[in-house]
């Protein structure tokens, strides 16, 4: 992928830059030759990136042409908006208070430049803004008062002609870093499409193993993509992708959710998308759609400070109390009687005004069915832990879960996989893990997963090779129908 530097005035560049190629704003609107090339990525440098300028064309119709801009147009819009500094979570709090503890004044304002700054100490704070507020020039002005911390007032694009002549050399090394990370080298009858795959390597449970992700990777070649793996520290680059797919635990007040949703403002092909995140990792959510669509479910409660009292008398006991956004068996607990039960209420009332209770349905097994656009793509029965009655078991040490078995789609229950389709369908057409409870020969809807388990061993028992390749087919089509739809040639 060829880097293009675009200025107002080329001559202003005061030496070539390793990996990267300096051109005329003028040039990129109009050089027909620049604008039929492929693979470009923008780097906008000019002046000014208000409405309607030669900044803001340059970014727009470097999207139009399937380019890749930094900043792109809604990154510029985002930098006029007031409530944009808001935008800034706890995370990066942190991360600004570490940087900028040990400092005497009580003003301070920080260049960044592709990412880093001139002092290495400011090196993670530098990353984290340019993370959230991908833009190639930044400066960022914070201030404190007397015993409150620093916090950030103001951060905004910088045109080139500001950046000081002793930052010179600061900023070609920073420039020259980025444009020579590792290419990625594209596959045998390659599309010329990008896929990043996001995972954490710190979560204890993950929906992937290890051994699933080199499936996935090598999957994702033999479709045609070029593959590469990001974290949370890579939310700047996702715009240098033409798809994402999150193989990291999904929350709605979470990086994965920024993640899925910059990627959706971007036009790439999603999975898990961020409409997905919000209704399946909300229970609250997912209990009132399954009631209006009229898909089975256990007997449900929505609790709240008010009707606490009448969980007991609806449900009777035992009863099954979850947090609305719980996963992976955590943050759901079930009470035997009155008082086990008063006493999760209140613990759980503390985090969440709603809190769902269903009644307890004691199974052998769950039954877990995938689907892929809107198809059944796997079945599995996920067995209770040894001696527990969830199919994890979060002990004080470690966590246990029990076995598991898959069987062709074919060969399970008729009316399982339809009742899953059903759930999966209210949701949308992206990857769903829905999970179903049997019982006297009926099915019961327990929830609809946006980010299902998919293990090297478990879920591939029955496809083997052939479970990454549909789901990586199905990403290529998205991709492909994103490029080639309406008004795409």
């Amino acid at each position: 992928m060829a880097n293009l530097i675009v200025l107002d005035d080329a001559s202003e560049w005061p030496s070539k830059v390793g990996g990267a190629d300096v051109v005329a704003a003028r040039d990129y609107l109009a050089d027909s030759q620049i604008s039929r090339g492929r693979g470009y990525r923008v780097f906008n440098l000019c002046k000014s990136y208000r409405y309607q300028t030669t900044g803001y064309y340059v970014s727009l119709l470097a999207t139009a042409r399937g380019h890749r801009p930094l900043p792109d147009v809604s990154t510029m819009l985002d930098f006029t908006s007031r409530n944009f500094v808001r935008l800034v979570t706890d995370d990066v709090e942190a991360v600004i208070q570490r940087s900028l503890g040990k400092l005497s004044s009580n003003a301070f304002e920080l260049s960044i430049y592709f990412g880093r700054n001139v002092a290495k100490r400011h090196d993670a704070l530098s990353r984290t803004l340019f993370n959230l507020f991908p833009a190639p020039l930044l400066r960022a002005s914070f201030v404190r008062t007397r015993g409150r911390p620093w916090q950030l007032q103001r951060i905004r694009p910088i045109p080139y002609g500001e950046i000081p002549e002793s930052h010179y050399g600061s900023l070609l090394d920073s420039m020259e870093a980025h444009f020579g990370r590792r290419q990625r080298a594209r596959p045998r009858f390659a599309t010329g499409y990008d896929l990043a795959i996001l995972v954490d390597k710190e979560e204890k449970d993950p929906p992937s193993n290890a051994g699933a992700l080199r499936h996935f990777a090598a999957a994702a070649k033999d479709v045609g993509f070029s593959v590469e793996t990001l974290t949370k520290e890579d939310y700047g680059r996702i715009a240098e992708f033409d798809a994402l797919f999150i193989r990291a635990t999904t929350r709605a007040n979470h990086y994965t959710y920024r993640f899925a949703r910059r990627a959706a403002v971007e036009g790439l092909a999603v999975i898990d998308d961020p409409d997905s995140i919000i209704r399946c990792t909300n229970k609250v959510y997912l209990a009132e759609l399954m009631q209006r669509r009229r898909i089975p479910t256990p007997p449900t409660f929505l609790v709240h400070r008010d009707n606490r009292e009448q969980v007991g008398k609806s449900l009777g006991y035992p009863v099954v109390l979850k947090r609305p956004d719980s996963a992976f068996s955590a943050g759901v607990e079930k009470a035997d009687d009155p008082a086990s039960l008063e006493t999760a209420v209140k613990k759980f009332l503390e985090t969440s005004d709603l809190v769902v209770a269903q009644a307890f349905l004691p199974t052998q097994f769950d039954w877990r069915v995938g689907t892929l656009g809107g198809q059944p793509l796997f079945v599995c029965r996920y067995y209770m832990a040894g001696g527990h009655w969830q199919i994890y078991h979060h002990g004080a040490k470690r966590t246990i879960s029990g076995d598991a078995d898959t069987l062709p789609v074919e060969e399970a229950p008729e009316a399982v996989v339809q009742v899953a389709l059903k759930a999966a369908n209210a949701i949308g057409a992206g990857l769903y893990g829905v999970d179903v409870k049997e019982r006297d020969g009926k099915y019961y809807v327990i929830e609809v997963n946006d980010n299902p388990n998919l293990d090297s061993g478990v879920e591939d028992q029955v496809l083997g090779k052939e479970l990454y390749l549909r789901i990586m087919g199905h990403m290529m089509g998205l991709v492909r129908a994103r490029k080639n739809g309406p008004g795409n040639g």
